[in-house]
């Protein structure tokens, strides 16, 4: 038994160390340290001691000893012994109270009012008996292996599931071993990426061609990998992918370097809104085909469609040159940190090398639990009830408008979870400093715009109404009308 820290949890009840270190007796130090742990509260009044014996065994002194410091510290009124009740701590030896300080508290932005931020979903709406349900299912039927280290490819069961979700749902040629887990988009594009800077490069190299209008931190994500991105147009028709060819990057004293990949969200593009046109799907694919190049398929909001058919996956049209990314924070939760790739073949075990050997960013419990939700159907059903739900949101956004401010047009209204309404020219900055004065959390247009764009700016704000709970939408719309810019 070491003479430093000795836990005595498992005779008092509660976590106790004593120090038995120090200069004198063995009888001395005992005793010292027990006065300083009632002194210091560690021993509350009426805490009962182990009888002197049973101490004595757990600390490797003698029961003398023991018996002695009890003694020393009953006479100096530190415990009390009676018999049938024990040796405990005396209900007068409180420690002296200390003057409490306040412990500063950190400043936290203070939230909206109302909430209209694009990309997120009711988090009230998470269906959490089913989801419950279904991981108790999960671990109950979870083999032992399951409970080690993670395969960094992902759980099979989530990859076999997604496998044939992505299949019927989506349109896209998924195969397990081909499915690689992740914690999310982002998570997926750094895996992409790592490296890309260094002289090895990484699994995929820049130059990158993305939309003029998306998220900017994909962009950051990419740029701080080494990688430059380059902007492309877009109209009616989604990105004008006929800008690949031939695009190269400014690169003043040397010949530029033709992109080697292109980033899309041709299910829905963000945040204009919109499919890629169908000859544009095939352009681009053909343009990978015959370049070398790679496309990174977002699909954004694929499942809530509204007013059109199903949009497929342009995976489906060439497994090979597609690299498909999605992830579940709109469809159940941004809390679900679970994501995947469909890979082609010989991008998998650059991708495996850049995760690591084990599984260190999406729990394993959590697979499981999403591989049955899929399995036992809860995710169909949960994506349905969720689409209804949230078309009818979109429906009340677009009578409003009709109603009270028929001047301004909400465009990309038939999928995703967001609309643009797209102002007069010259009145975004205005329009949001009378959100913010309404207390109307929001996003301009201008907030998406690459840097280096040359396509024309359009003023417009970004009206995530997903984001709200159910009870909060109607408020929120009324305070939106509210910041909305006059008719000229």
């Amino acid at each position: 038994m070491p003479e430093s820290w000795v836990n005595l949890a498992e005779r008092i009840g509660s976590d106790l160390h004593v120090d038995l270190s120090g200069p004198g007796s063995r009888r001395a130090v005992l005793a010292r340290a027990l006065r300083d742990a009632v002194r210091e509260g560690r021993l509350a009044p009426g805490t009962r001691l182990p009888p002197y014996r049973s101490l004595a065994a757990d600390l490797g002194l003698a029961r003398n000893t023991v018996a002695d410091a009890y003694a020393e510290l009953v006479a100096e009124g530190w415990l009390t012994a009676r018999q049938g009740s024990g040796t405990r701590v005396a209900e007068r030896a409180r420690p002296p109270r200390r003057p409490r300080q306040p412990k500063p508290v950190p400043a936290r932005p203070e939230a909206p009012a109302y909430n209209l931020r694009q990309g997120r979903p009711d988090a009230s709406s998470f269906p959490r008996t089913a989801w419950l349900a279904a991981a108790r299912r999960a671990v109950n039927g979870a083999p032992n292996d399951a409970f080690g280290p993670g395969d960094p490819r992902g759980r099979a069961e989530l990859r076999g599931a997604l496998a044939d979700y992505l299949t019927r749902a989506r349109g896209v040629r998924a195969d397990p071993e081909r499915i690689v887990v992740c914690s999310g988009f982002a998570h997926g594009l750094r895996l992409l990426f790592a490296g890309a800077r260094g002289a090895g490069g990484g699994v995929l190299r820049g130059p990158f061609a993305v939309e003029s209008y998306g998220l900017g931190f994909h962009r950051e994500i990419l740029e701080d990998s080494g990688v430059r991105t380059v902007p492309l147009g877009l109209d009616e028709q989604g990105t004008r992918v006929e800008e690949l060819t031939g695009k190269v990057t400014e690169s003043p004293g040397k010949q530029a370097p033709r992109v080697r990949g292109v980033l899309l969200t041709p299910a829905h593009q963000f945040p204009t809104g919109g499919p890629l046109h169908p000859a544009r799907r095939a352009a681009v694919v053909d343009w990978a085909r015959t370049s070398g190049g790679v496309l990174l398929e977002d699909d954004y909001d694929g499942e809530f469609r509204y007013d059109r058919e199903p949009v497929g996956a342009v995976q489906g049209l060439d497994p090979e040159r597609v690299v498909y990314l999605g992830s579940v924070s709109k469809s159940l939760s941004p809390a679900v940190r679970i994501g995947w790739m469909v890979l082609p073949e010989h991008l998998v075990e650059g991708v495996l090398a850049a995760k690591g050997e084990r599984e260190a960013w999406a729990s394993v419990l959590d697979q499981l639990t999403l591989a049955e939700f899929i399995a036992s159907g809860q995710y169909d059903r949960h994506i349905r009830r969720m689409r209804q739900r949230y078309r009818h949101r979109r429906d009340r956004l677009v009578a409003a408008l009709a109603e009270r401010a028929p001047h301004i047009t909400a465009t990309g209204i038939a999928a995703g979870l967001h609309a643009v309404l797209r102002l007069p020219p010259g009145t975004e900055a205005s329009a949001l400093k009378a959100a913010a004065w309404q207390g109307v959390a929001l996003d301009g247009l201008a907030t998406f715009r690459h840097p280096r764009a040359t396509m024309p700016a359009e003023d417009g704000l970004v009206i995530g109404y997903s984001t709200p709970t159910e009870h909060a939408y109607g408020v929120a719309l009324e305070a939106l009308l509210r910041t909305l810019p006059p008719a000229s």
